[in-house]
């Protein structure tokens, strides 16, 4: 697939969506009928809205790993990133860096932002302006743990194009929760993705906060990136989200600062031989 058109590649990863983004469990088919559906992804639409303008008021420490894996799995080199992490009532990030030793990847070189595209600061896996720009696929409902979650295949309508604009989509699979209409997980990738620039599969699961917002708390990956240029990274990325607490008018950060207005890069980039 490495060698195909970028736009092939992604048509196949949306069509072929329900076999990458799958986990295993048996999902039961319950019918819902087009009205139903409609009404459960603006529900879910306002939840999301609703969780991340909570998430301003809050602050948290965020512990970020990007890894390469080299033959037998083992681990050649590691990017860290410990932060406090808060937002102000604008949304604009605010970080202060608890932990960043050197870098020791060999294979991609990556900067702080790349950690914010690979599920790092901004790990919801949908914007909610841009719902009604996706197609949903209900698959059925599907029990983990003590929840009964919808499940839903999640794909662009229409595909942005790398040149003309900047803009990344969703494309993979979410669980949501059957009473409340909340996403407590979602599995897959951004696009589009370009010859330089390729995205993992990540997995990011949530946990109730305070009793009421369901906020990420785990996202990770363990993938192959294939670049145009035959070159293959293995990598795996751990980013852990803890101490999750009221205080965004309560906090000053007075060094460390990560401009808010700094935009995301697409991806590693891997390093020229």
């Amino acid at each position: 697939m490495m060698k195909r058109s970028v736009i092939f590649s992604i048509v196949f990863v949306i069509t072929s969506a329900t076999a990458s983004f799958a986990q295993g469990t048996t999902i039961v088919r319950k019918e819902l009928p087009p009205a139903e559906i409609t009404r459960i992804i603006k529900k879910v639409s306002e939840n999301e809205s609703a969780f991340r303008e909570a998430l301003k008021d809050y602050v948290f420490i965020r512990r970020a790993s990007l890894s390469n894996i080299g033959l037998g799995g083992q681990i050649t080199g590691t990017y860290r990133r410990d932060s406090f992490m808060t937002f102000n009532s604008d949304g604009g990030r605010f970080e202060k860096i608890l932990f960043a030793p050197i870098s020791t990847l060999t294979e991609m070189s990556v900067t702080p932002e790349d950690l914010e595209d690979l599920g790092g600061v901004n790990p919801f896996a949908l914007e909610p302006y841009a719902i009604p720009q996706y197609n949903f696929n209900y698959l059925g409902i599907e029990r983990i743990d003590d929840f009964d979650l919808y499940v839903f295949d999640v794909a662009p309508k229409v595909i942005p194009d790398p040149k003309k604009s900047k803009q990344r989509m969703f494309v993979g699979r979410i669980w949501v929760d059957v009473q409340d209409l909340m996403i407590l997980k979602s599995r897959g990738k951004a696009v589009p993705e370009t010859k330089q620039n390729k995205f993992p599969i990540v997995e990011t699961t949530r946990e109730q906060i305070d009793g009421k917002y369901w906020f990420p708390v785990d996202a990770r990956s363990d993938d192959d990136l294939v670049f145009d240029n035959g070159q293959v990274v293995k990598l795996r990325m751990r980013v852990k989200y803890s101490d999750y607490k009221v205080g965004r008018t309560d906090v000053k950060i007075l060094d460390d600062v990560t401009d808010p207005e700094v935009k995301p890069t697409p991806s590693p980039t891997p390093k020229k031989p």
